[in-house]
């Protein structure tokens, strides 16, 4: 993951916001069938509905964030589930603050 791509994938208020969401799931999205929320993660189309975006949308912006480094998606059934790669975050503050 470079800085670049985290910084082009955070310009984005629809992706601060689901990053956002990614840090507190139990606490912000319904119980799900297929996976777990917190080991698993929130389900594409929840982010969609909470977004209140098409899915197709919000899979670009999902896709942009995975790219980046950001977050991780883990395919339960016919489902993508995401959650944030902490890991990833934390070296991005690191390199942040590094080159700032």
């Amino acid at each position: 993951m470079g800085i670049e791509n985290a910084m082009r994938a955070l310009a984005s208020e629809k992706r601060l916001l689901i990053l956002q969401w990614l840090k507190t799931p139990v606490e912000l999205f319904p119980p799900q069938v297929s996976g777990d929320l917190r080991k698993d993660g929130v389900c594409g189309l929840s982010i969609a509905q909470k977004l209140k975006v098409s899915q197709p949308t919000a899979s670009q912006h999902l896709k942009i964030l995975t790219q980046a480094g950001l977050i991780e998606g883990t395919r339960i059934k016919q489902w993508t589930f995401y959650k944030r790669d902490e890991q990833a975050i934390k070296a991005l503050k690191k390199d942040l603050v590094k080159n700032l």
